[in-house]
């Protein structure tokens, strides 16, 4: 459970992750400052939408943060450059991940919405990571828009071009996701437009998703999951799903975090920033609770002045 005594600005976790188990989280940016506005975040709508890199956050507080999380236990299967935006923004991602090698042997990943990739300086700093997590939500240019809905100058051949390149640059893993949106991106053309894209571009796994979790469009619709298993045969036999159908904790050691957002819930309505300051977690962290409980069905949302509050079942 995390410790309330000690919060962290920048790092939050380890939380449990369908995909690399006991993941630290590292913030690199401020939340929802990102390239995209995807009609499916978990986090939110984006509400500085830029492709400018910058120090968005102090490095070396970062890097302190990671240190003591990391003396203090216990062990991550990997530490994640992800958070509440694009953390490919930052100017010093690949300072961050260098540093993070020095005082670890646990494994660095960068999960990323790939849109940068197109910029030698990104590609570089993201190779210096042990595993990049890119996304590609889309076949063409049209559908880009509707489900990303990126930066005005990004466009769907800079994305593939970027993840191409990449590609040809990184001896390391790379794992791609791609998540589905009912009548979006997910009837035959828009699947075999992507199938079109994996067969220029190897990754090592390619991994399905949907929203099983409250996004940030509240009309997006998610598949089921014998509609992923058809889809992911029709994409080839590296294709799994890693969607959370059954709303369950992937560790016990998490459970009691969730009771313990639960009990604040059951107090009085909250946002996710009264989640956070009240109990000491990151904002990201909470997120991850949050929609585990939505998940679960015992807490719900409800939005008043412009704001996210959610309340006990």
């Amino acid at each position: 459970m995390t410790d309330k005594t000690a919060p962290t600005q920048y790092v939050f976790g380890p939380v449990p992750s369908r995909r690399l188990g006991r993941s630290l989280g590292v913030d690199l940016v401020p939340r929802k400052v990102c390239t995209m506005d995807c009609v499916y975040c978990q986090v939110g709508r984006t509400t500085r939408k830029t492709i400018q890199r910058d120090r968005f956050v102090p490095t070396d507080e970062v890097l302190r943060e990671v240190r003591e999380k990391l003396a203090k236990g216990p062990q991550p299967d990997y530490i994640t450059l992800s958070g509440s935006g694009e953390p490919t923004l930052n100017a010093d991602l690949g300072k961050i991940v260098g540093a993070i090698k020095e005082m670890t042997d646990v494994p660095v990943a960068v999960l990323t919405n790939g849109s940068l990739l197109h910029k030698p300086d990104v590609r570089r700093d993201c190779a210096r990571a042990d595993l990049v997590v890119p996304s590609l939500d889309a076949g063409d240019e049209e559908t880009y828009r509707r489900v990303n809905r990126p930066e005005e100058s990004l466009t769907f051949d800079k994305l593939v071009e970027g993840l191409a390149a990449f590609r040809q640059e990184y001896d390391g893993p790379m794992w791609l996701e791609i998540f589905l949106v009912r009548g979006v991106n997910s009837d035959e053309t828009q699947i075999d437009k992507i199938k079109s894209v994996l067969a220029r571009i190897h990754f090592e796994r390619v991994q399905l998703n949907t929203a099983v979790r409250p996004t940030a469009d509240p009309d997006v619709s998610a598949l089921t999951e014998p509609e992923l298993q058809a889809i992911a045969q029709r994409l080839g036999p590296d294709v799994e799903i890693i969607a959370d159908f059954r709303g369950e904790s992937y560790e016990q050691a998490f459970h009691a975090a969730d009771e313990d957002v639960l009990d604040m819930i059951r107090r009085r309505p909250v946002t996710l920033e009264d989640i956070a300051a009240g109990m000491g977690i990151h904002q990201a962290e909470a997120v991850k609770r949050v929609g585990s409980l939505l998940g679960l069905g015992r807490i719900t949302r409800d939005r008043r002045d412009g704001k996210d509050y959610y309340r006990a079942v």
